[in-house]
Formats: structure tokens, C-alpha cells, sequence
């Protein structure tokens, strides 16, 4: 393979690494999954997102606080668009978040972009530093919100839920056990 061909293929890796970072970050937000927020900062990240700014570590923590008190969130990236620079990375993703705390009757819809500087240390790519630039927001009331989950859904279930009771996380432990008894 030739070396041009060597670093597409490296920038491909890298490309689908920070995507995949990216991702693991909206599971924990969605889930409250302090594993996978962790995942997806350094240690030493800085976070400026809306009312904080500070470490990701101290936003992961305050964040975990309201989130493991119940309520739903969706968060959904796109337009995900990346600038390698060697062990660095420049990365713009749009994403939309619709959130309703336990007990709320309101929805918020919040639609943004994170501008994140992403760093490549011992070969894993993470968030060093990230802003939340924030386009659009919408509030609605939902009474319906306050119902139980066999109300609000009905037939529809399963629900979403935090970790370790979500579905995934059913599925992830039955497929990783598959695969242990395999080797």
C-alpha cells in the first residue's frame, strides 16, 4: 500500500473514531451512562455548555445529578464535519436535544452545534475542549408529559430507560457473552 494510500486510510480511522466518540457521548447523556460521558472527554477536558464552564469532568457530575433523577432526553448529532491536523482535530457537529425533566410538563427542543477540539493521546481521539453554540430553542407545554410511562406510551414498550436498564445494555451483555463463550 502506498503511503498516500496508508494516511487516507488513517484519516478515515480517525474520522470514524471521533464519530464513534461522539456517539458514545449521546448514549451517556441519553442514558446516564457515566461510563460513556467519561469516554468521551480526557481527563483534564474543558466544557463550556450553557449556564456551565468548567471541567467536562465537573459538568459530567452535575449533569449525572439531574440526569439519574429521571425525565426523558433524546440527543441526535449530524452534519458532523472534521479537520484532522495530526494529533489534532478541529470538529463542528449540529445536534438536537429534546428534554423533559422528571415531573415536567415542559419539552424543550434545543438545537445547536458543539465546536470541539478533539486530541488524538496514546492512539484514542476525545474531547480536550468543547463549546455548545446553541441556534435555536423551543418550549412546549405537555401535560401528558406527567403521566406513567403506560399511559404516555401505551402499547409501545419497551421504554427508554437509564443504565443499566435500557435495552442496550440487555443486548450489549447478551452479545458480549456470545462472543466470550466463542474464544
Amino acid at each position: 500500500m502506498s503511503s498516500a494510500a496508508q494516511e487516507q486510510l488513517q484519516a478515515l480511522l480517525d474520522r470514524e473514531a471521533i464519530r464513534e466518540c461522539l456517539y458514545r457521548y449521546c448514549r451517556g447523556i441519553d442514558r446516564a451512562d457515566e461510563a460513556a460521558l467519561r469516554s468521551a472527554y480526557w481527563e483534564d477536558a474543558t466544557d463550556c455548555h450553557g449556564a456551565w464552564n468548567g471541567s467536562a469532568a465537573g459538568f459530567i457530575e452535575q449533569a449525572l445529578q439531574r440526569l439519574r433523577g429521571g425525565g426523558r432526553r433524546v440527543h441526535q448529532v449530524s452534519n458532523i464535519c472534521i479537520e484532522l491536523h495530526g494529533e489534532l482535530a478541529a470538529v463542528e457537529s449540529s445536534f438536537l436535544a429534546l428534554q423533559a425533566p422528571a415531573g415536567a410538563t415542559v419539552q424543550t427542543l434545543l438545537c445547536g452545534r458543539y465546536v470541539d477540539r478533539f486530541e488524538r493521546r496514546r492512539g484514542e481521539w476525545r474531547v480536550a475542549a468543547r463549546t455548545v453554540v446553541y441556534d435555536w430553542i423551543e418550549e412546549r407545554q405537555r401535560p401528558e408529559l406527567a403521566l406513567g410511562d403506560e399511559a404516555l406510551f401505551g402499547k409501545r414498550q419497551p421504554v427508554g430507560r437509564a443504565a443499566p436498564d435500557d435495552a442496550v445494555y440487555a443486548l450489549l451483555r447478551e452479545v458480549r457473552a456470545a462472543a466470550q463463550m466463542t474464544c
